[in-house]
C-alpha cells in the first residue's frame, strides 16, 4: 500500500471520528437542553440529529475517496463504459472464433485433396511394381517419402488438437469472465442495497459500513481476476496464432513431398551401420565414417555437383556424447537423420544428429510377421495383388513396432512370385496366406520375408516353389 493511501484511510477515520464525537455531543447536548426541531418532541429532535450525523460521515467519506481516488471516482462514473468495451471484446472473440472455422473447413477439403492424391499414388505404385529392373529403388524411394508424410501428419494431427485445445481453454475464459462480471453486478447491487440499509439503521452502521468495505475488497478482487483471465485470453490467442503458423508450415512441408522438390526430409537416414567397438578411438572413427557417408548422400540427394563439398555438420558434444555410448564392445546400431527439410539444389549446411541403439534380435528365423486369410474363389485378379500389398503393409507396420528400424522390405524369391500369385488362384477353398521371416531379423533390418499359403494347419504353397 501506498503512502497515500495510509493517509486517504487516516484521514478518512479521524474525519469520520471527529464528525462522530461532534454528532454525540450535540445529540447529548440537544436531549440535555430538550430542545425542539420543526415542532418535534425533544427525543425525536436527537435521533434527527444523530440521522444527519451519521449522513454526514457517509458523505464525507464518499466525497474524500472521490476526490483523493482516481481510480475510484473513474470506476464509479465510466462503469457503463468499461461494460460496452468487455462486450465489444467478446463480438471480437466470437468473429475469430467464425474465422477459424472457415479455415478448418478449408482444411478438410485440403484433406480430401490429399487422400484423392494418395488414390493415385497407389495406383502408379501397382504400375512401377511391373517393372522389374527398377522395383527395389521404387520400393525404397516409396516408403521413405510415405515416412516422411505419415510424420508430417502426425504433425498436422497433433498440431490440430492443440488448437483444438486452446479454442476450448479461450471458450472457458470467456465463460468464466462473463460469470465473474454477473457477480460483480450482484456484489454492487448488495454494495448499494447495504448503503440504503445504513441511512435507515442507526444502530447497525458499524457493521454495515464493515460489510460494504468487504464488498469493494470483493469486487477489486473481481476485477482483477477478471484482468487475469483476460491476460490468460491474450496468451491463449497468441499461442492459437503460433500453433496455426506452424500448422501452416507442417502444410508447406506436405505440399514439398508431393511435388518432389524436397530432396532431404526431416528424420531422413543419410547413412547407418553395425558397429561394435571397445574404445573411444575406435568409436570415434566408425562416427567419423558414418558421417561422411551422409555427406555424401546429402550432396547426392541435393544435386550440388561437387563430390568435394562438406555440408553436413553435428554437435560436438552429440558426437562425444555418443562416443561414450557405444564404446562398450556391444553392437549398436547407429544412425545419421537430417534435422530440418531441405531443397534441391540448395547450398547450405544441412545439421544431423546421431542415435544409437543396441542391435537385438527382433525376429527369429521362421516366425510369422503378418497373416490373411483369402478365399482365392471369389477374388477377381487384380485383388490377389492387393491382399498381398496389405499383408506387406501390416508386416512393415508389425517390424516397426517390434522395433526393426529399417523401412526395407526384402521378399525372397521375387521373380516367382508371378507363378505364386497364378497358383494360388486355382484354390477353391479358402487359404490363409502369411509372411514369414526367411531369416533372423536384427533391429539395424532389413526385415527378409518369405509369401506361404497355409491351409488347414499345412504349407500347401510357397513363392519360392
Amino acid at each position: 500500500m501506498s503512502d497515500v493511501g495510509l493517509i486517504l484511510i487516516l484521514v478518512v477515520l479521524v474525519l469520520g471520528g471527529v464528525i462522530a464525537t461532534v454528532g454525540d455531543r450535540l445529540g447529548t447536548r440537544v436531549g440535555k437542553a430538550r430542545l425542539s426541531l420543526f415542532n418535534l418532541r425533544p427525543k425525536q429532535t436527537a435521533v434527527v440529529v444523530t440521522i444527519l450525523t451519521g449522513t454526514l460521515i457517509s458523505a464525507s467519506t464518499l466525497g474524500v475517496l472521490l476526490l483523493a481516488s482516481k481510480t475510484f471516482r473513474e470506476m464509479l462514473l465510466n462503469f457503463g463504459r468499461i461494460q460496452t468495451e468487455l462486450r465489444d471484446r467478446g463480438r471480437d472473440l466470437e468473429k475469430a472464433a467464425t474465422d477459424l472455422k472457415a479455415t478448418d473447413a478449408q482444411k478438410a477439403q485440403v484433406e480430401k485433396q490429399l487422400t484423392e492424391a494418395r488414390s493415385e499414388r497407389a495406383q502408379v505404385e501397382e504400375q512401377l511394381k511391373r517393372i522389374n529392373a527398377d522395383l527395389k529403388t521404387s520400393i525404397d524411394r516409396q516408403r521413405e517419402t510415405n515416412a516422411q508424410l505419415r510424420t508430417t501428419e502426425a504433425q498436422r494431427d497433433l498440431t490440430r488438437r492443440q488448437l483444438v485445445a486452446v479454442s476450448g481453454q479461450a471458450l472457458k475464459l470467456r465463460s468464466d469472465i462473463n460469470q465473474l462480471q454477473s457477480e460483480q453486478k450482484t456484489l454492487i447491487t448488495q454494495r448499494d442495497q447495504v448503503k440504503q440499509q445504513i441511512a435507515e439503521r442507526d444502530a447497525e452502521i458499524a457493521e454495515r459500513t464493515k460489510l460494504i468495505e468487504q464488498r469493494d475488497r470483493e469486487i477489486n478482487e473481481r476485477d482483477q481476476v477478471i484482468g487475469q483471465r483476460e491476460t490468460d485470453l491474450k496468451r491463449l490467442e497468441a499461442q492459437r496464432a503460433s500453433l496455426t503458423a506452424t500448422l501452416q508450415q507442417i502444410e508447406r512441408d506436405v505440399e514439398l513431398i508431393r511435388s518432389g522438390d524436397l530432396a532431404i526430409y526431416r528424420t531422413q537416414v543419410l547413412s547407418s551401420g553395425v558397429v561394435r567397438v571397445g574404445n573411444s578411438e575406435g568409436a570415434k572413427a566408425a562416427i567419423d565414417q558414418l558421417l561422411q557417408y551422409a555427406n555424401r548422400s546429402a550432396v547426392e540427394a541435393l544435386r550440388l555437383g561437387r563430390d568435394d563439398l562438406q555440408i553436413v555438420q553435428i554437435r560436438t558434444t552429440e558426437v562425444e556424447s555418443l562416443i561414450q555410448q557405444i564404446r562398450n564392445g556391444q553392437d549398436y546400431l547407429v544412425r545419421v537423420q537430417a534435422l530440418a527439410n531441405y531443397v534441391k539444389g540448395e547450398n547450405k549446411p544441412v545439421f544431423v544428429y546421431m542415435s544409437a541403439v543396441p542391435n537385438r534380435v527382433v525376429f527369429s528365423a521362421g516366425e510369422t510377421i503378418a497373416a490373411q486369410t483369402i478365399d482365392p474363389s471369389k477374388l477377381a485378379p487384380q485383388d490377389f495383388q492387393r491382399s498381398i500389398q496389405e499383408l506387406l503393409a501390416v508386416s512393415n507396420t508389425r517390424a516397426r513396432v517390434a522395433g526393426v528400424l529399417n523401412d526395407n522390405i526384402q521378399i525372397e524369391k521375387l521373380l516367382t512370385l508371378g507363378s505364386f500369385i497364378d497358383q494360388l488362384r486355382r484354390y477353391p477353398t479358402p487359404v490363409e496366406l502369411r509372411a514369414i521371416a526367411s531369416d533372423t531379423t536384427y533391429t539395424a533390418g532389413p526385415l527378409k520375408i518369405e509369401l506361404v499359403a497355409v491351409q488347414n494347419g499345412q504349407v500347401v504353397l510357397r513363392a519360392s516353389s
